[in-house]
């Protein structure tokens, strides 16, 4: 008996190419679906991966060694508890702190001039700051300089970065240029600096910070610190967490509540889970209507060719043959889809990192997932038309006009 000639995995891509070439306008449409459900899933990964890695990079550059210490509520009033004016240096006394510094609030407003209507703060907060808490948040200054001996006597303010866009005052990157007035509390401050955007301290970007004797002197602060910021040795966290309260507060320790900055940025980052598992229940979606318009091609590309199948029967090709043509067609549909939609996922996730300004991280396993979910759909969606026209006889094919 004669034995049918076997095709070569070469053989079936070129019969695959061939039947896909035919109808390229189709082949193209069918490919974007499955293209733009590869495309969102890596993107939603890639872009996830690179907030981790920012993340990461963030902790790395800050560490994680930055405790904070606010005053709580009385339980017995209920009314806002206040730290004594000397817990920044009990706190420094602590043996495995690094540095400390504090801020304090004032009951005070700062306008761009003494023309603004009094309720147009902007929600700029007024802080008093001591000289050294621009080392222990590890802030950076954009232009100016911080406050020294002499500027925190007199009226000086350091503008955080969010404060200084909206008091729309100079203070630009890359340059040295500050200055102008602020009116204060009802006294003209000069600035003399801009920060940078604190990490690790967001509350300090929309504030206004004034050395601890000017506000003495020119805004009737009373010297209660509302936030301490400690630096300790990285090993020695936990320790010194265990006993801050009692140290900062010692007659009422309860009232004083411990926070640790880098686990909030943390938490944020874990919130953003559930949104980039809607994310991905869309791209599958998307990807599940790719593979159907696969699946559509390939039937209506069987129903379209039943002559050629019926040629091929009538010609030797046997059943699995025909049946390893239309698969293979799928599967190139599938990969070409896969393979567009991984670069463009790529690229989205690329120009989304570099716009700010965070390392761009796309998975390999991700990449690697799509590529071989792709060919999974390919499967899928060829294996019926396939079947159902390796089925057709030789005589009913030909007989189809």
């Amino acid at each position: 008996m004669l034995k049918p000639a076997r095709l070569s995995p070469a053989d079936l891509g070129r019969l695959g190419a061939t039947g896909l070439r035919t109808r390229p306008l189709r082949v193209v449409l069918s490919a974007l679906g499955v293209a733009i459900g590869i495309a969102a899933m890596l993107a939603v990964v890639g872009i996830s991966s690179s907030s981790r890695a920012e993340l990461d990079r963030t902790l790395n550059r800050l560490g994680t060694n930055l405790l904070t210490a606010r005053p709580g509520k009385d339980l017995t009033t209920g009314t806002p508890a206040k730290l004594p004016p000397e817990a920044t240096a009990m706190v420094g006394r602590i043996g495995p702190v690094v540095s400390a510094g504090s801020t304090g609030h004032i009951e005070a407003a700062v306008y761009r001039n003494d023309h603004v209507a009094r309720g147009e703060t902007g929600g700029i907060e007024v802080l008093a700051a001591d000289l050294t808490l621009l080392e222990t948040v590890h802030a950076t200054l954009r232009t100016g300089v911080w406050l020294n001996r002499a500027t925190a006597e007199y009226p000086g303010v350091v503008l955080g970065a969010v404060a200084q866009q909206r008091l729309d005052l100079p203070g630009r990157t890359g340059t040295d240029e500050v200055g102008g007035r602020v009116w204060l509390g009802g006294v003209w401050y000069s600035v003399v600096g801009v920060l940078d955007p604190v990490p690790f301290a967001p509350e300090l970007d929309s504030a206004a910070l004034v050395g601890w004797e000017s506000a003495k002197t020119y805004l009737k602060f009373d010297g209660h610190p509302t936030t301490v910021y400690l630096r300790t040795t990285d090993r020695q966290v936990d320790a010194v967490r265990s006993v801050l309260g009692r140290t900062v507060n010692p007659e009422k320790p309860s009232q004083v509540a411990i926070s640790r900055p880098s686990d909030a940025l943390a938490a944020k980052l874990a919130t953003h889970a559930a949104w980039n598992g809607l994310l991905l229940g869309l791209a599958a979606v998307a990807l599940l209507v790719g593979g159907v318009g696969i699946a559509n091609t390939m039937v209506i590309s069987t129903l379209e060719r039943r002559p050629e199948i019926g040629l091929r029967r009538a010609l030797g090709a046997t059943r699995g043959q025909i049946r390893a043509q239309f698969l293979s067609e799928a599967l190139l549909l599938s990969a070409l889809g896969g393979a567009g939609g991984a670069l463009l996922g790529s690229t989205i996730c690329a120009l989304y990192a570099t716009s700010q300004h965070w390392p761009t991280v796309v998975p390999v396993w991700a990449t690697l997932g799509a590529l071989g979910t792709t060919l999974l759909i390919g499967v899928a969606a060829g294996l019926y038309p396939a079947i159902k026209a390796s089925k057709l006889a030789p005589t009913e094919a030909l007989a189809t006009p």
